[in-house]
């Protein structure tokens, strides 16, 4: 990873936090009210969201140059097609919840990981960070969903799923951002002549 660019700096003060009012907690997420105190100077009431794992993202790119997507529905905005995605426990490798997503989610194992992004999910209201892999040398094995979930499991070829995210039609943030970035990586000839091979098409 090269270093941060000079312009890169912080300035102003941080955030202060004050008073905190616990609104509701689970196992997977608190929810806080403090009275705070902008870099400004001005008092303002703040709500965020805790949350008690990360997230992971994997992108399953085959030999062939498909990729595994996981069809859902979910709860907040409805039915979603996306690149195998969980929670992983904080105390936990995220890679090692990466390898048990995508045995969970698409019945894969894969040889090669690769980290490739790092991202703050909705950084105004949550704390929530996510990591996301590129696996390859993908193998089948049994999916192994937990009670909750129902999947639909698909193979296409990347460069249909990344028009698919491009022109809307996938929209969440982490399966586009995913597509994004290892087509970045292979234009930028920073993946081997093989795989970015079956990216660009």
């Amino acid at each position: 990873m090269t270093s941060k660019p000079g312009w890169m700096k912080a300035h102003g003060r941080p955030w202060q936090r004050g008073a905190e009012r616990v609104l509701y907690d689970n196992p997977w997420i608190r929810v806080s009210e403090f009275d705070a105190q902008a870099p400004t100077g001005a008092r303002a009431p703040y709500g965020l969201v805790e949350m008690k794992n990360y997230a992971i993202a994997v992108l399953p790119l085959h030999d062939d140059g498909t990729v595994t997507l996981v069809g859902q529905n979910r709860f907040p905005l409805g039915y979603s097609w996306e690149i195998p995605e969980g929670g992983g426990a904080l105390d936990t490798d995220p890679m090692d919840s990466g390898r048990r997503e995508l045995r969970e989610e698409a019945g894969l194992l894969a040889a090669d990981w690769r980290l490739i992004l790092r991202m703050q999910m909705s950084n105004s209201v949550t704390d929530e960070r996510a990591f996301g892999y590129l696996a390859t040398g993908l193998s089948q094995t049994r999916t192994e969903p937990d009670p909750t979930e129902d999947f639909a499991i698909v193979r296409a070829p990347f460069q249909e799923v990344l028009t698919a995210a491009t022109e809307g039609h996938i929209e969440d943030a982490l399966t586009v951002a995913m597509l994004l970035r290892t087509y970045h990586l292979a234009s930028k000839g920073e993946l081997s002549d093989e795989l970015a091979r079956l990216v660009l098409g």
